[in-house]
């Protein structure tokens, strides 16, 4: 049998060229001729690669429900947080929207060699500050050149919960490490990518009360993120489900904590209406053979019980279920 992958030789190539250069074959006559070929710049960022983004979406939902344990504890609060879908825009495109003061905290992600950037609004770390040490939740417009020492740790627990809110949304399409880099406040200074490069923009939106919405945004550059571009189109979602036992915790404190009204009933004797209306001060009621104290749980009957006393109360002692 031939061997039809037979590869050409030098002379043979060197042949064909000539023959291309001197018109003598013809570029058009050969094999698959009427197909169509679209050309192709190795490097380029090829948006198509990831799709729409749909595992994306899915980690930032759960990175949004996630990410309300950071800030309840500060604002005093459970705030409302919601992801917009994620936007491509080259990095110079992106910055040039954002202010010449920003808290800006580049990290890197270990499994993808990769970094990551987290962009934070000073007027919202300033409403975070207020509120963690006692304050009334309040927006402050009034602009600022830098960040106080009580703000940056602010600034650095709000980036640490976040990023281990972030490591867990992803840990169901695949495990990453999150480290800090550093932190910058000029977007000039931060180096991400370079400015002709596509990011992928994650922004989420928390609605607080009385005072205009807050937003934070999360930059993946597209480099860092094509080589799970076939995870990031999977439509199929992970079989494993978290058990949240903090949920469980406190839906059961709430259920255990509803008040019941109680009460124990020794006797309900009856009396006639001539009878009563002759009762005076000192007058004894006979109530008769008492068989222990009806014990009531929201006008349901539960128990027997004794009457009693102890510490100088009176009390009942639960004998018996019913």
């Amino acid at each position: 049998m031939a061997n039809t992958s037979r590869k050409l030789s030098s002379d043979e190539v060197s042949a064909l060229m000539e023959g291309l250069k001197s018109g003598e074959i013809n570029a058009g006559e050969g094999l698959n001729t009427d197909l169509e070929v679209s050309s192709f710049t190795f490097g380029s960022d090829n948006l198509e690669l990831l799709g729409d983004y749909y595992a994306l979406r899915l980690i930032n939902e759960r990175f949004a429900r996630l990410v309300r344990s950071i800030f309840l504890p500060m604002l005093r609060l459970q705030p409302k947080i919601n992801p917009f879908p994620p936007e491509v825009k080259t990095y110079d495109e992106y910055s040039a929207g954002l202010e010449s003061f920003m808290s800006l905290s580049t990290s890197r992600i270990e499994e993808l060699r990769g970094s990551m950037l987290l962009v934070l609004d000073p007027s919202f770390i300033s409403i975070l500050t207020n509120c963690y040490y006692g304050g009334k939740l309040a927006s402050f417009p009034t602009k600022k050149a830098e960040f106080t020492a009580t703000e940056e740790r602010i600034i650095e627990i709000v980036s640490d919960g976040i990023r281990r809110c972030l490591e867990n949304a992803w840990k169901d399409l695949m495990p990453i490490t999150i480290r800090h880099v550093g932190r910058e406040v000029n977007p000039q200074f931060a180096t991400l990518v370079e400015s002709t490069d596509s990011v992928i923009i994650c922004s989420f939106v928390i609605q607080l009360p009385n005072i205009d919405s807050a937003s934070f945004d999360i930059i993946y550059p597209l480099q860092t993120l094509k080589p799970i571009a076939s995870l990031l189109r999977s439509r199929v979602q992970s079989d494993v489900v978290e058990d949240d036992t903090s949920w469980r915790e406190k839906l059961q404190n709430s259920i255990l904590n509803i008040p019941l009204p109680v009460s124990a009933i020794l006797s309900e004797p009856q009396i006639k209406v001539s009878k009563m209306v002759r009762l005076k001060k000192g007058d004894i009621l006979p109530l008769g053979p008492v068989d222990g104290v009806n014990f009531f749980v929201k006008e349901k009957l539960l128990f027997k019980a004794e009457i009693g006393e102890t510490n100088g109360q009176a009390a009942v002692s639960l004998k018996s279920r019913i």
